[in-house]
């Protein structure tokens, strides 16, 4: 495997109304020419958000995303994408597992993104945290739910 092969680790972080930092890491995958939306993001089950290990969400606070609300601590991030309705992320308790370890009995809950259609496609994979957001944007599609303190 070449370095170009590789998915590169990545983090985002926010703070939230200056009382709770927030962080993801996860690893970026790139296309390469391969079908995103039904492809890498499937339609039929449960997407591990990245490469690699799981994607996992810290902390430092209770916080809400969408109408979930999250415990302060660790957490694992998967996402279920639909192909005419909305997407949902789904916010796991498990934690250091390999990304295509789901248990769903560990869930701590799931929550709707709004999916928008991008212009332009998106070749590697991308998390943000942002403002009162976080979005996930990759091929052709940006998924977003907004984020509060709680």
């Amino acid at each position: 495997v070449t370095q170009n092969d590789k998915s590169p680790s990545a983090k985002t972080h926010v703070a939230i109304g200056g009382i709770h930092n927030i962080t993801i890491e996860y690893n970026a995958p790139s296309a390469r020419g391969r079908k995103v939306e039904g492809g890498l993001i499937p339609y039929a089950q449960i997407y591990r958000m990245g490469a690699d290990a799981a994607t996992t969400m810290t902390t430092d606070g209770d916080i809400a995303i969408g109408d979930l609300k999250v415990p302060k601590g660790v957490h694992t991030l998967y996402l279920q994408a639909s192909e005419n309705g909305p997407w949902e992320l789904v916010v796991n308790n498990q934690t250091k597992q390999w990304g295509t370890v789901y248990n769903k009995d560990q869930d701590l809950g799931r929550t709707a993104m709004k999916v928008t259609k991008l212009g332009s496609m998106v070749e590697t994979f991308k998390i943000t945290l942002a403002g009162k957001e976080l979005s996930v944007e990759w091929g052709n599609t940006k998924a977003t739910v907004p984020i509060k303190a709680e």
